[in-house]
């Protein structure tokens, strides 16, 4: 019915695709309010952002927290209530918020205000809204910000990446006499864990283990919310590597990707996608992990766990919960994790502190799979001693698998872990994963800038003017233009190169123009 800024830009194909994942697709019988996320592929190319500041900000965010560029997330606040004035006897709308930025706490808490107040007062409200929020200021890691909309303040601390992994988020923010009393969120985008797993807390290794292979995964779930939710904890519980497949929160049978994920003529993709219709049990049946979860209560004890079932087991008309899967894990069952939850709910402790005990185990489980990896790959460097001004810097050696498995005889993940199990049969699927690729890539990137960045630096502590003695007028000139090239590259792509280092070599660039004859002196000056 409305876009809000009107000059918002979207795709026809974007607004269908909106419109279907706004709404529950299957009939819950359920009225009132309920909120759920979804994440869309963009359509149409690549759009220009008003945001220029992208490549800071995602230099800066935790991988996981990055601007997405080629997928919109949708926040959605869905309301429904008994109308006797309409036609289906149901008032039935929703409000979406769109964003790049999969900061799902700060967007939901902000429609819990918004939304009631726009289903009374329509596009005024929207309006109002909307010019307070363009007066935020931008999310930079690392700071707290103070968010005032309709007579409220949220407070929140966006994440760096420069944070100690799970080190909690500062709990006592400068109040700074705010009146009224702000909202303070803990985590801008951290979920109640403990409370979306609460079905699966015994398989949670083996749901760990599926997402770090980048495994497809269909989530059946009664209700947008507890699909997305659920969808959401799987992709976070890698922290701090980042879940470089496909997910989709929440997934209709109107989605435009809805052939290419049912079609039995190719492997399912690698991708994590949540549905509510039970049309999907049909369609879906060929996918190799099927997790069916029921509605998400939360009571005093733990709650019934769901079974790993064989997937023939998988009724097309009436799912039992259950995964269902022939996988077998890598890893044996750590039962350490489960009693302590299990006493956790007997002492009543608060699910955030449940939740915190989980996420401390899963990520203490990927740092435990990741550091050999992060120690075998810095070994690829070369010596410091080998980057000379003069030369090209050496490359990056190549990553060897069968070299890196030796590494784990006597640096392998048992030093900082108790499970036993398949390791090694763990990072040889891990190879073939996209969550390898992604991560691996990154890493080149960042060494290749820091090698980049040493050569700039070993130029600097250079004696340029006893090379220059014996060189020719050619050689110069040559030097002249990889030197300028090179500062325009740190330039670019922001090279963890300090400002004075840039400025003496645009300052040696100068002084070696100056030694050349006048004719060459114009032309490098043009070029």
């Amino acid at each position: 019915q409305l876009v809000y800024p009107y000059d918002f830009r979207l795709t026809e194909k974007e607004k269908t695709s909106i419109c279907y994942l706004s709404f529950p697709d299957s009939y819950s019988g359920g009225l009132g309010d309920t909120q759920f996320s979804f994440r869309l592929r963009q359509s149409g190319g690549q759009r220009t952002t008003h945001y220029e500041d992208d490549g800071e900000y995602n230099r800066e965010a935790p991988l996981t927290l990055q601007r997405e560029s080629a997928h919109y997330f949708g926040y959605v606040y869905f309301r429904q209530v008994k109308d006797s004035s309409m036609k289906r006897g149901y008032f039935q709308k929703s409000l979406v918020l769109v964003s790049r930025l999969p900061y799902v706490n700060l967007f939901q808490s902000l429609l819990q205000l918004i939304a009631p107040e726009y289903f009374d007062k329509l596009e005024p409200c929207l309006e109002a809204v909307c010019n307070e929020i363009d007066q935020w200021p931008p999310p930079v890691p690392g700071q707290t910000l103070n968010l005032p909309v309709m007579g409220v303040v949220i407070q929140v601390r966006i994440p760096s990446r420069v944070d100690k992994p799970g080190s909690s988020p500062v709990k006592q923010f400068n109040q700074e006499n705010l009146l009224p009393a702000p909202l303070v969120l803990p985590s801008i985008h951290e979920l109640d864990l403990f409370r979306c797993f609460q079905p699966v807390l015994i398989h949670v290794q083996m749901l760990w283990e599926l997402m770090l292979l980048g495994e497809p995964i269909v989530v059946m779930a009664p209700s947008p919310t507890v699909s997305s939710e659920m969808v959401l904890a799987l992709t976070s519980c890698l922290a701090p590597l980042r879940y470089c497949c496909d997910y989709r929160p929440y997934f209709t049978i109107h989605d435009s990707e809805f052939k290419e994920y049912t079609t039995r003529t190719q492997a399912p993709p690698n991708i994590v996608v949540g549905v509510t219709n039970p049309f999907f049990i049909k369609t879906l049946q060929h996918w190799p992990h099927i997790l069916r979860v029921g509605e998400l209560r939360m009571s005093g004890d733990l709650p019934k766990q769901v079974k790993v079932k064989k997937l023939t087991k998988l009724k097309t008309l009436d799912t039992k919960p259950g995964i269902y899967t022939s996988y077998k894990t890598f890893l044996h069952k750590d039962k350490t994790l489960i009693k302590r939850l299990l006493k956790g709910i007997q002492r009543k402790r608060p699910s955030e502190v449940q939740s915190a005990l989980l996420r401390r185990h899963l990520l203490e489980l990927t740092q435990s799979f990741i550091i050999p990896l992060e120690h075998y790959i810095a070994s690829l460097m070369p010596l410091q001693r080998a980057i000379t001004p003069w030369k090209n810097p050496p490359q990056i050696r190549p990553f060897r698998q069968e070299d890196f498995m030796k590494t784990l005889e006597h640096a392998g993940p048992q030093l900082t872990c108790v499970l036993k199990g398949d390791w090694l049969g763990l990072y040889r699927r891990f190879f073939k994963s996209p969550n390898f690729d992604g991560w691996y890539r990154q890493r080149h990137k960042e060494m290749t800038q820091k090698l980049e960045a040493l050569h700039l630096e070993a130029i600097c502590e250079a004696n340029i003017v006893a090379w220059m003695k014996d060189k020719s007028e050619v050689e110069i000139v040559d030097l002249v233009l990889k030197l300028r090239e090179k500062l325009v590259r740190a330039r670019c792509q922001h090279l963890p190169v300090k400002e004075e280092t840039l400025q003496r070599v645009g300052l040696y660039i100068e002084t070696i123009i100056g030694s050349l004859p006048e004719d060459l002196q114009t032309v490098l000056h043009h070029h």
